[in-house]
């Protein structure tokens, strides 16, 4: 059996300020750092082979803090680096909704519906995502994985993986920072054990 554990970063500096972040990074808070803390020591409980984080500084900082002592490779990879949002990337979201009100209604509430002029579609993100993940699976059969990643890439994971439509993308579990998510692949079927979980919170 193959095991995915797949997780969101801490909570950032931009997420505080509510900046949109994409591509663009801010560092962890030190309520993201705890955060990241909480889910390490409930994953303590887990054998992990191998640890595959976006290259993005808040998800690398994070993947550190949940590796802790344990001698676990961390691999980079930019395919599950976050949604490209263009020229929305470090402003307020209040300042997006001025400037683009249809746009951000859309990417918020009509997912197949947003199409804005720079960065990516969401129909992009769920192609690169699904591909990756199919790769990840691949490669790394009968192993634990633990993917660090961002909110609209887990999103796109399990849009995927459940075979919804882009229409219904935002549909499910809300991904907070860390939480916690379990993908079981066996014979070919993925089961999933745990979605948005966030129960290591410790206040």
């Amino acid at each position: 059996m193959t095991r995915l554990y797949i997780t969101r970063h801490g909570q950032t500096q931009w997420n505080l300020e509510g900046r949109l972040q994409g591509r663009k990074d801010s560092p962890l808070t030190k309520l993201g750092e705890d955060q990241a803390k909480w889910l390490g020591e409930k994953l303590k409980e887990f054998e992990i082979d191998i640890i595959i984080s976006s290259p993005s500084g808040r998800a690398l900082k994070t993947a550190e803090i949940l590796r802790g002592d344990r001698d676990i490779e961390i691999i980079q990879n930019s395919n599950l680096m976050e949604m490209d949002f263009g020229d929305w990337e470090g402003q307020l979201h209040s300042e997006i909704e001025k400037q683009s009100p249809v746009e951000k209604e859309n990417y918020s509430k009509f997912p197949h519906l947003y199409a804005y002029i720079s960065g990516e579609t969401f129909y992009q993100v769920l192609d690169r995502v699904g591909n990756e993940i199919e790769k990840i699976i691949s490669k790394h059969e009968g192993k634990s994985i633990l993917v660090v990643t961002h909110a609209v890439v887990l999103k796109a994971i399990f849009t995927y993986l459940e075979n919804k439509e882009v229409k219904d993308l935002w549909s499910g579990a809300f991904m907070h920072p860390t939480c916690l998510n379990i993908i079981d692949i066996k014979n070919g079927s993925r089961e999933i054990v745990l979605q948005g979980d966030i129960s290591h919170y410790q206040e």
